[in-house]
């Protein structure tokens, strides 16, 4: 789950300009008024947005969100000068992980200062020549405030602190209605803050109505009954960017393609073949054998691996997508991605456009989640509390293409059986985390093929623990490391899951992170490539975890060597292990096989649960999860020999999706980060 939560707020202080019109002054509420807006995560109503003028002149924002016990609740104090930039700003509160925030910058004179008393721990002062905005660390705050002065600024561009340059332009206008009211509202495109541009909606008055950013939704209260209006002309606009970007990127050689001089891994037998040429044709692999024994086609497009290794596309199987995701997932080497839960409306949309070409993107498989209500529930539409509800859940999932049910946390367990033996019956897969008042043995024995995140498999051991609350990470972080992995009980859990065919999908990654991290640093996930990121990005991935007493801190990284043990454990008895990430895509894989490694497996074995195992567990090794003949040509050149040092897996050079090639380092120039070196 994203902790960005506020990239949709504030378009405050700013008209919108006619083309080629003078700049106007800025608009300001008058003391006293204020404007609302509602927030949605997905589809459900999560909290509200209050920007409010003050007698003293001052600006200030309130935000609160609920998110099954996570959420920001922050106010945020700021004087704007006439340009629309912020002169100070104080924000305190809390953040999504209920971490203290005192955040200030200030700029006096010549000289802007800044410091961070939140988990985002962060302070600085420069002396900038010419106009500046500061974007405070935790939050993404003030982006509306942000597009009212690029709108302002010469060339509506703005030098940014710490670092950094934001671009606005216009991207289009949509009228728009809630009852017997009408307005037009104008859409800008921010670039500079992210992979790719940040879209604002502003009403007339240039004040701020709405944003929409893939998951959360804000829009201007009254008008909640528009946000489906703007997200499909936003839709259109940012398909538009993408088309432009795909058709940049992406190569079919008409007469064909040959990897000449690969060293090949085979997932199969674990083992690489220096010197050989695999031909692609269309999108299938035609031929595959050593160098010099294999016709090269005329007018094939050759490239001379010159030793590099040549594997089959990564999968990525657990991820919750945007369009965003697609090109760093490519970049990554990531060519099949399964996502386990997310709007399906916006999944079949993602669907269409990677396989059509007309974005980036992996092939996409789709786990549908079906919940419970309740006061935790996930946010997704498919909340069902009966056998009749939960049933046509998964007939209408089944319908729109999903391949696998994906229960939640707060579903009644009573409905567990009936839910797999209807996905069983209509061929599909049936996973998830165990819903609170089950234990990982009972979903087992119910019928569950396999489970997501390895927090589950403690939990088996773990007694009073609400799931469906923060706790059940918590709770794992304060006692896995306690868990003896050779006890009966343990060994007789593993010969259970052995025994049904469980796959586990441990998302490794994540754990490292909550239980490795510390508070206001990188994430050790994400920490070697953090460098490559823009800057805002960078900032999101600082570890958001709770501060921790010595002892609690050591209990914690106690829990996450348990975690990789456990893995290890997993392995041996023959467990089948599908590498997902549930974190930031692309890069995030790399570091999961990466935990593969540390926890014992061989190289050659992290790389199988992301190639081979995959397309076996989702029956499509047919076509995927090997390099040979017939197959779908989706294939990765890395930089180096990951099969002898698996940290080369992030050297991806080139990525070939059904044929179709990418320059790894360019997709990454053009989503704003810098390429493996």
């Amino acid at each position: 789950m994203r902790t960005a939560l506020l990239s949709i707020f504030l378009a405050l202080a700013c008209t919108l300009p006619a083309a080629g019109a003078p700049l106007p002054g800025p608009v300001r509420l008058a003391p006293g008024e204020e404007l609302r807006y509602t927030l949605f995560l997905s589809t459900r109503q999560a909290g509200h947005v209050v920007f409010r003028a003050e007698a003293d002149g001052a600006n200030v924002l309130t935000l609160e969100v609920s998110d099954r016990g996570r959420g920001q609740n922050l106010t945020a104090r700021m004087t704007l000068n006439d340009a629309g930039v912020p002169l100070d700003l104080h924000v305190t509160g809390v953040d999504y992980w209920k971490n203290p925030v005192d955040d200030r910058y200030e700029r006096k004179g010549g000289r802007a200062v800044w410091s961070s008393g939140s988990s985002a721990s962060e302070h600085g002062e420069a002396t900038p020549a010419g106009p500046v905005f500061y974007l405070t660390p935790e939050t993404d705050l003030e982006i509306g405030v942000l597009a009212a002065a690029l709108l302002r600024a010469e060339g509506g561009r703005l030098s940014l602190l710490p670092e950094g340059e934001a671009r606005i332009e216009p991207a289009g206008e949509v009228k728009v209605k809630a009852g017997e009211e009408s307005r037009t509202v104008h859409l800008d495109a921010i670039t500079g803050l992210g992979y790719s541009p940040a879209y604002v909606w502003m009403d007339d008055r240039g004040f701020f109505f709405g944003r929409y950013d893939g998951f959360v939704t804000a829009i201007r209260e009254g008008w909640e009954s528009a946000a489906p209006a703007l997200i499909q002309a936003q839709g259109r606009v940012a398909s538009e960017w993408e088309h432009t970007l795909a058709a940049r990127l992406g190569r079919r050689p008409e007469h064909g393609v040959a990897i000449r001089g690969a060293r090949l891994f085979d997932p199969e037998t674990g083992k690489s073949r220096p010197g050989t040429t695999v031909v692609v044709s269309g999108e299938r692999i035609r031929a595959v054998g050593p160098d010099g024994e294999v016709p090269i086609p005329p007018g094939a497009e050759v490239v001379e691996a010159q030793g590099r290794a040549l594997l089959p596309g990564l999968w990525d199987m657990h991820q919750h997508l945007t369009a965003t995701d697609g090109p760093l997932d490519i970049a990554a080497g990531v060519t099949t991605a399964r996502d386990m839960g997310n709007d399906l409306d916006t999944l079949l949309e993602l669907h269409r456009r990677w396989d059509s070409g007309e974005s980036i993107g992996p092939r996409l498989l789709m786990a549908c989640v079906v919940e419970g209500p309740g006061p935790y529930a996930a946010p997704t539409k498919v909340l069902v509390a009966t056998d009749a509800e939960a049933l046509a859940a998964v007939d209408r999932y089944a319908a729109a293409g999903c391949v696998q049910i994906k229960i939640y946390s707060s579903l009644d367990p009573k409905l567990v059986p009936g839910i797999v033996a209807r996905a069983h019956a209509l061929g599909l897969r049936v996973s998830g985390h165990v819903p609170f008042g089950m234990k990982a043995e009972q979903a087992v024995r119910a019928g569950f093929d396999e489970i997501q995140h390895a927090n589950f498999l403690f939990l088996n051991f773990l007694d009073g623990v609400d799931t469906r609350t923060l706790a059940r990470l918590t709770a794992v972080g304060e006692h896995a490391g306690e868990l003896d992995l050779k006890s009966e009980p343990v060994r007789a859990f593993l010969r259970l899951l052995k025994e049904r065919g469980t796959v586990i999908d441990p998302t490794v990654n994540l754990y490292e992170g909550m239980f490795a991290g510390r508070p206001g640093e990188v994430t050790p996930s994400l920490a070697p490539v953090a460098a490559r990121l823009p800057l805002p990005v960078r900032r999101g991935l600082l570890v958001g975890n709770t501060q921790r007493t010595p002892e609690m801190d050591t209990r914690y990284r106690d829990s996450f060597r348990a975690t990789l043990a456990l893995v290890r454990a997993l392995h041996d008895a023959g467990i089948p292990i599908v590498a997902g990430t549930d974190s930031p895509a692309g890069f995030s894989l790399h570091r999961e096989l990466e935990d593969y490694v540390a926890a014992g497996l061989s190289a050659p074995e992290a790389l199988r649960a992301a190639t081979l195992v995959p397309a076996q567990v989702m029956h499509r090794d047919q076509d995927l999860g090997t390099i040979a003949p017939g197959k779908l040509a989706d294939l990765i050149l890395v930089d180096g020999d990951p099969a002898a040092k698996i940290s080369d897996i992030r050297r991806v050079v080139l990525t070939l999706r059904g044929g179709v090639m990418f320059d790894a380092a360019k997709v990454y120039q053009a989503i704003g980060v810098k390429p493996a070196e």
